[in-house]
């Protein structure tokens, strides 16, 4: 039996997730396949290598395109800086501390075009609408990769559509995914969907998600971290939590629903 083992002791986002498991070995050729066939506009992604702290790792990167960039998670926003300019994508954002994979590989977001795909777009959707669950359901249906992987990342989106009708006491159906069913986030799902599948993981262990302190700004107004949508699933599924001594959202609702997703022990 195959086994993967999450250690999440510096968070866990939907990016960080994939990168690392394209370190691992996923096949590349498959999910080019998949993201360049996700029947939506607006988005390139990159893989590339980086140096952090002397370590050479792999980075994974969704850069939207100037009309579906959501600026209400920039981190100037983020932090109280409304003026600045710094683009970042959904809740999968650049923290101010260095994020490490399941294997101490760090987050980074770098801009150098070494293998990004401008992706061609099916449909058009301006970046103020909101997306249902059924119309992200459709566009993940539509999508070209394996039956398996396609019910992992719709497992993906249920949790979240769960998280999010919750923190908002609607039913499910009702909600809408203005922020974790941006763009980035289906593109970051499908990925991880692809990348776990290809790997043939039987058994995930995910020891504990280690969250930072504080607040951060989202469409609803400040939020404590962790975001309730993120809180609900850690409660849900009994994760070990640990927080951090450190300011800043470290585990992203993405990020904790692929853990959910994937965590068989």
């Amino acid at each position: 039996m195959k086994s993967l083992y999450l250690e999440c002791n510096a968070g866990i986002s939907g990016d960080m997730l994939v990168a690392a498991l394209l370190d691992l070995g996923a096949d590349k050729e498959a999910l080019d396949k998949a993201l360049q066939s996700i029947p939506a506009k607006g988005f390139e992604y990159k893989i590339s290598r980086v140096s952090k702290a002397g370590v050479d790792c792999c980075d994974f990167d969704v850069i939207l395109d100037e009309e579906h960039a959501n600026h209400d998670h920039d981190m100037a926003f983020l932090h109280g800086n409304s003026d600045a300019v710094v683009h970042s994508h959904e809740h999968e954002h650049e923290h101010h501390h260095d994020h490490e994979h399941e294997h101490e590989h760090e987050h980074h977001h770098d801009h150098d075009h070494e293998h990004e795909h401008s992706h061609v777009p099916h449909e058009h959707h301006h970046h103020h609408e909101h997306r249902g669950l059924q119309e992200v359901i459709a566009i993940i249906d539509a999508t070209d990769m394996s039956a398996a992987a396609k019910e992992l990342a719709l497992k993906i989106f249920d949790i979240i559509a769960d998280a999010e009708a919750k923190a908002h006491a609607v039913e499910k159906n009702a909600v809408h995914f203005h922020e974790v069913g941006a763009i980035d986030s289906i593109v970051d799902i499908v990925a991880i969907a692809v990348c776990a599948d290809s790997l043939g993981v039987e058994n995930v262990i995910v020891p504990e998600l280690c969250e930072g302190r504080g607040t951060v700004r989202c469409q609803h107004g400040v939020l404590s971290v962790p975001v309730p949508a993120t809180a609900n699933i850690m409660q849900r599924f009994g994760f070990n939590v640990r927080l951090l001594p450190v300011q800043g959202e470290f585990v992203t609702p993405t990020g904790a629903a692929a853990a959910a997703a994937l965590m068989t022990t």
